[in-house]
């Protein structure tokens, strides 16, 4: 039997997904009881996390449209989550219409409906992948096929990088996409962290996930730059990078920084 035009016995419902629970939180609905009941508990422990999931959402955007209005006409798209409109090849294609896309997910969910979404596009490639095995991300015939890495490449990871643990070794993991990349290639990467606010009892709400949730502090963040030259305003919490507007409210709440470095030559 299939769901979402993948085996019902690849899809583990038995535990909420992180990927799942940002589309619950984000109004989506491709989810399942699961994932709510996790997402409820974790808007319980931090009542600003609808509100700063939203934020991240935006920062995304204004970082894509920064580094495509830079130049970059490659995206590689890690953790890429449940499509959410606008997605990034939306974001960027707006600005430049050549710019090609691989996403990546290690959700089957996440891989058949971004497969859905972008069937028609060539430009566009979705890989079912596991940021802990950055290689096999750059290696995968999927990725070449849309991505040169002897051009620049933005590297999207956004609200990835929480869900490594220290023993998956994340600063390594990635250095490794970094030393892939081109001089002239940007990384753009959020993660959650517990500088505003106790946030201990929303990380307990992913121990009975896929994935659990290792908030770090602002140096531990900045260090995943290191190789990266940070454009400004550097590394600040989601609302703030580059406002296009008014901040939300409660936005000095919101336990995400975010940050856009380039890498020189």
């Amino acid at each position: 039997m299939t769901q979402f035009g993948i085996r019902a016995e690849e899809i583990d419902t038995s535990r909420p997904h992180p990927a799942r629970i940002y589309d619950y939180l984000l109004g989506g609905k491709d989810n399942y009881e699961v994932d709510q009941r996790a997402g409820d508990e974790l808007a319980a422990a931090a009542p600003e996390a609808r509100i700063g999931l939203r934020a991240n959402r935006a920062f995304l955007q204004r970082a894509v449209r920064y580094v495509v209005g830079s130049g970059v006409r490659q995206i590689l798209d890690v953790g890429t989550g449940l499509p959410t409109s606008p997605n990034v090849h939306e974001t960027a294609q707006a600005v430049a219409p050549d710019v090609r896309i691989a996403y990546v997910d290690n959700d089957p969910i996440v891989n058949a409906h971004a497969n859905a979404l972008v069937s028609r596009s060539g430009a566009t490639s979705v890989v079912l992948a596991d940021l802990r095995d950055p290689m096999a991300i750059v290696d995968h015939p999927d990725v070449r096929r849309v991505i040169d890495f002897d051009e620049p490449v933005a590297l999207l990871l956004v609200a990835v990088v929480h869900f490594l643990t220290n023993a998956d070794n994340p600063e390594q993991v990635v250095a490794t996409l970094r030393d892939a990349l081109p001089a002239g290639s940007f990384l753009v990467l959020s993660h959650a962290t517990g500088d505003f606010a106790d946030r201990s009892d929303a990380q307990a709400v992913y121990n009975k996930a896929t994935a659990s949730l290792n908030l770090r502090g602002r140096a531990a963040v900045e260090r995943f730059f290191d190789g990266f030259e940070l454009v400004e305003p550097g590394l600040a919490q989601v609302p703030f990078w580059r406002p296009d507007g008014p901040p939300p409210a409660r936005s000095g709440e919101i336990g995400f920084y975010g940050g856009v470095g380039r890498k020189s030559g």
